[in-house]
């Protein structure tokens, strides 16, 4: 399973966002696929409000202030 990871660089929350979304891939074993979203405009302009975002197959799962129950039961759904 491929987990996309939308943030931007010198993001607070997205680095926060990142650690507890390692903390869930030790239990889950998937891989993460980062996505900076300044190289883009037109996910600039889709998730600048939201990130960081976690995304999988195609759905969001989480996004903003990500905490471990709700990124770890979104992702086992998957």
């Amino acid at each position: 399973m491929i987990i996309k990871y939308y943030s931007r660089p010198d993001c607070l929350l997205c680095e926060e966002g990142f650690t507890v979304l390692k903390l869930v891939q030790e239990e889950l074993h998937f891989d993460i696929e980062i996505i900076n979203i300044e190289e883009n405009d037109q996910m600039h302009e889709k998730y600048m409000l939201m990130i960081p975002v976690v995304e999988c197959n195609g759905e969001v799962v989480q996004y903003g202030n990500l905490d471990y129950v709700s990124l770890y039961e979104g992702l086992a759904e998957n």
